[in-house]
């Protein structure tokens, strides 16, 4: 600190007033220390940030899913919503430009929260505005809301590098879907979640100002609607696809949380938001009706041995037809999920052609009266299937025991999945319940046929029979007397 004792009072006091000066213009100008070239917090050091910010000049709708206290309202949200609103970008930038004014929403859950987090880390405190991410200079006018949120903000009046005004309007998903109809933006940012409807909404605002829809939240409701626009199949992986654009971000994305932090933070999460919290990784939470990890279930392919007892369930229908096939070691009693099949849209000429090739003496069981069939749609369909070739019994439908049953399998290691049943884990991954309890009947064509395969399948489970033996025996000395005309071996 700096001696200065040397100084007289009037000095002293001067010098003091020098430094509050300062203090005032560091805090009013907050966006300059932001990404700076080098240091322990320069822009290097938060690489999903950059992609953030850059997949703008490709991606209209871009979501980043990303852990609590890793930056994204601020550093993300309120940071580029700023740069637009002012027009005042860095060199460094490679996001998307608008080079005029800007008319912005930005989105709050309710209009508490969205004054606390969003309208805050915009201009400030009510005490201090200006000491948000805008600076002061660059705030002309703000307008209250009208309701009983006391010093909540309406309308955020900002002047652009051109001269012109750009408008930020503070909303909230708490006003409903209507409120989000009319107007036309070139920006929309929306902090935490949001309900479908109102996502959908702000598709619609931005449609026709070639605008951009930011969202930033830490998935906390699971595999919700919204999450599945950018996470279509369930996966926990970056996403780029479209129009959207996804990327998660961890503790570990946040040079600024040092370990003792991390640690103390996971210490006070319950155990059920630890992933969601830490990660960005949606969770299922109450609603998974099978709440195992996937690395618990999951092995390497191996080529199964023919004394396993294999078998397969079928679930028909018209836009989809799913078959999952399982083989049992005798000496464990562990069940392998190995091979599945998934296709819509054909011929059960064509459904029979790809079960049989899995082999013709696997016998199987089918659901052939699901789909809203009638009984006699459904009984045709079963005939239909034998006289293709294949060795089918009705399966055993029932719900919440068959329910019961996998997961009982898979959370005692007696069921396991080969890594290569991408579609199997894909409905995996969304299988839940709603809000009333029922189960979610979407894509869930392989978990009905895991249910299938376990109350009635497994019981007709059987191992390689002896002729399947001769016969690939018959076909390898034919294969190699065709092999010895033609070499004279």
């Amino acid at each position: 600190m700096m001696d200065l004792s040397h100084l007289d009072r009037d000095r002293k006091e001067q010098y003091l007033k020098l430094l509050q000066a300062k203090n005032i213009r560091i805090k009013q100008n907050k966006i300059t220390q932001y990404y700076p070239e080098e240091g322990p917090l320069s822009r290097d050091c938060y690489p999903k940030h950059m992609q953030f910010f850059a997949a703008g000049s490709t991606f209209s709708e871009r979501c980043i899913m990303a852990a609590n206290r890793i930056g994204k309202s601020e550093g993300i949200g309120a940071y580029e919503t700023t740069l637009h609103a002012t027009g005042r970008y860095p060199a460094w930038w490679t996001g998307k430009r608008f080079t005029k004014p800007v008319s912005i929403w930005a989105c709050g859950t309710t209009s508490t929260t969205a004054r606390d987090i969003v309208q805050y880390k915009l201009i400030g405190n009510p005490e201090e505005y200006g000491t948000g991410l805008i600076p002061e200079k660059y705030i002309i006018k703000t307008s209250p809301k009208a309701g009983g949120v006391a010093n909540a903000i309406d309308m955020i009046l900002v002047k652009h590098i051109s001269g012109g005004i750009s408008r930020i309007k503070i909303k909230s998903y708490a006003e409903g879907r209507k409120s989000f109809e009319g107007t036309e933006q070139d920006l929309i940012w929306l902090d935490e979640e949001c309900p479908l409807p109102i996502y959908t909404e702000c598709i619609t605002r931005t449609m026709t100002t070639n605008g951009l829809i930011m969202l930033t939240f830490t998935p906390l409701e699971g595999l919700t609607d919204t999450v599945l626009q950018f996470m279509p199949n369930g996966k926990i992986e970056d996403n780029q696809e479209g129009s959207k654009f996804l990327i998660q971000a961890t503790w570990d994305d946040a040079p600024h949380l040092t370990t003792e932090q991390k640690d103390k933070l996971w210490a006070a999460l319950p155990p059920h938001q630890r992933d969601a919290r830490s990660k960005g990784v949606p969770q299922l939470g109450a609603g998974a009706i099978y709440p195992i990890l996937e690395s618990n279930i999951t092995v390497e392919d191996f080529a199964i041995p023919d004394h396993w007892l294999r078998c397969y369930a079928l679930d028909v229908g018209w836009k989809k037809t799913a078959t999952v096939w399982a083989a049992t070691d005798p000496t464990s009693n562990i069940t392998y999920l190995y091979s599945e099949y998934y296709q819509g849209q054909q011929l059960p000429l064509i459904h029979a052609d790809a079960i049989r090739a899995r082999g013709v003496w696997i016998p199987g069981v089918v659901d052939s009266a699901a789909h809203g069939r009638s009984q006699d749609d459904g009984k045709q369909l079963f005939e239909q299937y034998l006289g293709l070739g294949l060795d089918l019994e009705n399966a055993n439908k029932s719900v919440e025991a068959g329910l019961y049953a996998v997961w009982q399998m898979l959370s005692t290691n007696r069921l396991k999945v080969f890594g290569s049943l991408v579609n199997w884990f894909s409905e995996f991954r969304i299988y839940r319940r709603d809000e009333n309890g029922q189960i979610v009947k979407d894509r869930d064509h392989l978990m009905d046929c895991t249910r299938y395969l376990i109350m009635s399948g497994l019981k007709r489970a059987i191992a390689k029979p002896y002729w399947e033996f001769q016969a690939w025996e018959e076909s390898e000395l034919y294969n190699h007397q065709e092999a010895s005309l033609v070499t004279g071996y």
